[in-house]
């Protein structure tokens, strides 16, 4: 796996002045053509996303980069996880690059494949029947190998009830990591029954669970989250309805089950994009997701009422990272024949993180 520490850059590139950073970054990218392919999420703050050929979720990036077998170099502006799938789906003479390699994911880093291999271990040890892991593909390539490895698959905000049916049809139990909220949503819309439904707090043993808890139980979900999904209360929801009755609230699933429920629609950042898109002119809209997104569809709309559910910036702070100077960094580097911050995913991990994806893909 890749394991490199994030260069500290000149003040040409963090100290000049963002319009020139942005003059010199579209002309790094006429001068490297058809080489390169800039990807950025939705999450990605304006001043970058502007410079992205293609832009989506984690996953519909990943198979962007799969598809564009044409170019060589592959600048993801996302965080972590996403450039190690984009590596895991790529040819091996393709070269996955994250600008900022402090971009991570504090999701995706609260399970381990270390602490998930104890707790399936222990878990083991007090239930019958089989177990499907599904990891959400906010998670590392090697809790993906994990999963691929134990007969399981990935998951996306907008495929997890999918997957989830899938699993519990394939076994007896689902080990679902590493977002509770996600997974609890997704069970809940499933119809699967409160008490079947544990989670598995990290710090305890069998996860703070009887024996007698986990037999019963047919999803167990890892306690963890996103940063940003939690700061939405249903009191927000609460002081929209009473603020406008008139306002559709839309939620992403990382919101707490409390915060899905009283939402009007809940879906994934593609699916709320495409809900916003699709509403009629003069449509009003309160949204449970990242700043920058709710921010753009205020712009890309200005005939459609548009508000951040939260009176509060809620910005991912990690994909804030990929700022234009890091994503210039790296260009100035190509265009003078280096590779900086490339993301590896080693061949033994990738195989086997690749067959969770590839259950994904079939399901």
């Amino acid at each position: 796996m890749t394991v490199l520490q994030q260069v500290e850059l000149g003040s040409e590139y963090l100290q000049e002045n963002e319009e020139i950073i942005c003059q010199k970054i579209a002309a790094r990218k006429k001068e490297l053509g058809g080489n390169l392919l800039i990807l950025g999420h939705h999450y990605q703050q304006e001043a970058t996303f502007r410079f992205a050929d293609l832009t989506g979720d984690s996953l519909k990036l990943a198979r962007n980069a799969a598809e564009a077998t044409d170019r060589k170099y592959i600048v993801f502006c996302g965080v972590h996880f996403m450039a190690e799938s984009a590596d895991i789906l790529t040819a091996p003479d393709q070269v996955v690059i994250l600008p900022d390699l402090r971009a991570g994911c504090p999701m995706a880093d609260m399970a381990t494949s270390e602490e998930v291999a104890w707790a399936w271990e222990d878990l083991a040890k007090v239930t019958s029947g089989r177990v499907i892991p599904v990891t959400y593909v906010n998670s590392s390539a090697l809790l993906k190998a994990f999963v691929g490895k134990h007969g399981g698959s990935v998951c996306t905000s907008s495929n997890a009830e999918r997957v989830l049916t899938w699993a519990l049809a394939e076994g007896e139990k689902v080990f679902f990591f590493p977002d509770e909220h996600l997974g609890r949503n997704s069970a809940s819309a499933l119809g699967i029954a409160e008490d079947e439904v544990v989670l598995w707090q990290r710090a305890k043993p069998l996860g703070g669970n009887t024996p007698a808890q986990l037999e019963k139980a047919k999803v167990i979900l890892w306690d963890g989250y996103c940063t940003v999904h939690m700061q939405f209360t249903a009191a927000h929801v609460a002081g929209w309805r009473e603020r406008d009755p008139e306002v559709r609230i839309i939620v992403h699933p990382e919101c707490r089950n409390e915060v899905v429920n009283r939402a009007d629609q809940y879906g994934s950042t593609e699916a709320i994009i495409t809900a916003v898109r699709d509403s009629p002119v003069g449509s009003k809209w309160a949204i449970g997701t990242e700043v920058n997104l709710v921010n753009r569809l205020k712009s890309q709309y200005p005939d459609r009422e548009i508000h951040s559910l939260s009176p509060f910036q809620c910005l991912c702070s990690t994909m804030y990272r990929i700022k234009p100077g890091y994503l210039l960094w790296v260009l100035d580097n190509l265009a003078q024949g280096r590779v900086v911050n490339r993301i590896t995913v080693s061949p033994e991990v990738a195989a086997e993180a690749k067959l969770s994806l590839d259950r994904m893909l079939r399901i």
